[in-house]
């Protein structure tokens, strides 16, 4: 399993990481601390009650992860903008409004 949840914790392997962020395993640890990798929860409601979407920005890449609640990746949505930074629209940022 990729994805562990217990009592609200969420715990992603460092290879599914660097898979969806296409980045070394062996990088993974020091460019997180370094805040080159971020990431992001939301818990769903309603129709996806029970799932979560966890989101992952590095460099030109976000990725998001749809898992249910025992851990397991419904899907993968990875957006890459190649040679450019990823837009700071695409990390998440909420607006007012």
């Amino acid at each position: 399993m990729h994805v562990k949840i217990t009592d609200g914790d969420i715990v992603v392997d460092a290879a599914l990481i660097a898979e969806v962020l296409d980045i070394p395993l062996d990088d993974v640890r020091a460019l997180m601390h370094a805040k080159a990798i971020t990431s992001m929860c939301e818990k769903g409601v309603d129709a996806h009650e029970g799932e979560y979407r966890l989101s992952f920005f590095s460099r030109s890449r976000r990725a998001y992860l749809y898992v249910d609640a025992g851990g397991c990746v419904l899907r993968k949505s990875i957006i890459d903008f190649g040679k450019h930074p990823l837009p700071a629209s695409m990390h998440g940022a909420r607006t007012g409004g």
